[in-house]
């Protein structure tokens, strides 16, 4: 049975925690910045958060840890759609745009998928730069994820509610038997990364501003940035290697960085089987672009070339989308490789969207497992990830999960078709926002403002359902789920 009220009162945490976010910009903007947009922050703040402390507390009869799975997929379904429309409103406000695009922009930026309605971002406010960034950074490891971490009250329920947005096909992987830790853990973890990328990027010519910008948006594999020109801005190969390190941080399992950490020992990166094989994609996609590149005269020079395809290999990867050089004028089967890139994804885990590579692994093995029963059909075989066997429920997940996210991708496409937009751009828009990716192609090269309302509607609910990753919200749409 579902809670109407439950559920009102668990929403009333991740809306508490974005008024205490606008608030602290309406300070920055006010004491730091002093660029006279405050009040675009502050009085929304203000309405949120009254709003919110009446809902947590006028329903105290509803324990919060008596949380069920359906309830737990309902939350953090809501979540997503309620805190990207409060995230809109300072948007809406400082760039006048619609209210259709603002929600855009906001769910674009908390799911870190990067796809952009706006331009002229050099010459907009610094506060509301650095609000976009942060709701990227804020949105990486998850609004719920954060919620977990921050009520230990939710010791019981909290596993329901991180399963219901963790990404991956296996869950179960706690760092500590109390899923608050195991929460505090992994913040832990992003902050000390996040950290680190901004130092680096500070002492390789980047600006304090733009150092700890783009370090918010390349841990969380966001792709935002303070300029139109992206990282192609700085014109610096140093900061594009720079980028490629902390991209791929970003992409591997948050839970393998802190077991490296506990037994000192890098060698743990090497020795994971989806880590290795992420890391094998990007150097043989990189070849081959690479090649095609070179013998094409696109780049100008082989350390060039190099420097360029690798930076966009894994932008594309690791769903950060971050560009460096103007990509649609590279080859188009370029294209049609980096959308093929996007599906993979990153490591199970992670802030990396994608169907992730431990899926794509598994989906490999199980062809191949196959292929063995048509040749020996009184064969006993299994399938072994890390040395585990995979129950056949995992395997069948996966694969359920894999054509879910063809079928997806097809019927957007037509639907965006159906506005009006090419297929070029109709498959690279549904491609970026199922994957939370980013960059489209055609007509979207430049940001996603030649999309229709309707369009812009569907890429929205796209990035909600890409960054959920499909089940938790498409179930919501079954009468079984609402069934007593």
């Amino acid at each position: 049975m579902i809670r109407p009220l439950l559920i009102l009162r668990l929403l009333a945490m991740p809306c508490l925690w974005m008024s205490v976010v606008q608030f602290t910009f309406g300070e920055l903007s006010f004491m730091w910045f002093k660029d006279e947009v405050q009040h675009a922050f502050i009085t929304p703040a203000a309405i949120t958060f009254t709003l919110s402390l009446a809902f947590l507390f006028g329903f105290k009869k509803y324990p919060l840890p008596s949380v069920n799975i359906r309830e737990a997929m309902l939350f953090a379904s809501l979540t997503w759609l309620i805190v990207g429309i409060l995230g809109a409103v300072p948007i809406i406000t400082i760039t006048q745009v619609s209210f259709t695009d603002g929600v855009f922009e906001s769910i674009s930026a908390l799911t870190t998928t990067g796809a952009t309605m706006l331009s002229g971002l050099d010459d907009m406010p610094p506060t509301f730069l650095m609000y976009r960034q942060f709701l990227q950074w804020m949105g990486g490891l998850g609004v719920v994820i954060f919620v977990v971490a921050i009520l230990p009250m939710l010791n019981i329920g909290g596993m329901r509610l991180l399963k219901a947005e963790t990404p991956g096909p296996i869950k179960d992987d706690k760092l500590s038997p109390r899923i608050s830790n195991t929460t505090h853990y992994l913040w832990m973890v992003y902050l000390v990364i996040t950290g680190l990328c901004a130092v680096s990027y500070y002492f390789a010519g980047m600006s304090a501003f733009d150092a700890i910008g783009h370090s918010f948006t390349t841990v969380s594999t966001g792709g935002f940035s303070t300029h139109d020109a992206s990282m192609g801005y700085f014109k610096s190969p140093l900061i594009l290697w720079i980028c490629n390190l902390f991209m791929v941080l970003g992409a591997v399992n948050f839970a393998l960085h802190y077991r490296v950490y506990i037994a000192r020992s890098m060698i743990l990166y090497w020795k994971d089987e989806e880590a290795r094989t992420f890391l094998k994609i990007i150097a043989f996609v990189t070849l081959i672009l690479a090649l095609l590149l070179f013998q094409t005269d696109t780049e100008k020079g082989l350390w060039i070339t190099i420097t360029q395809t690798l930076f966009h290999v894994i932008s594309f990867i690791t769903s950060t989308g971050y560009a460096a050089t103007d990509f649609g004028a590279w080859p188009a089967v370029t294209s049609i490789i980096l959308i093929f890139v996007g599906y993979i994804g990153g490591c199970a885990g992670s802030t990396a969207g994608g169907n992730k590579v431990i899926r794509n692994i598994i989906s490999f093995k199980s062809i191949g497992l196959e292929i063995k029963r048509l040749v020996r059909p009184n064969g006993v075989f299994s399938i072994k990830l890390q040395g585990r066997t995979i129950s056949d429920d995992v395997r069948h997940s996966v694969m359920g999960f894999m054509c879910l996210a063809a079928m997806v991708t097809v019927l957007f496409t037509v639907l965006l078709m159906m506005t009006g937009m090419s297929f070029m751009a109709s498959l690279s828009a549904t491609a970026a926002c199922l994957n939370v990716l980013g960059p489209g192609f055609a007509e979207l090269g430049n940001n996603f403002s030649p999309l229709s309302d309707t369009g812009t509607w569907l890429m929205s609910f796209a990035m909600i359902l890409g960054r959920l990753e499909y089940f938790t919200v498409l179930v919501l749409f079954f009468p079984v789920f609402w069934r007593h």
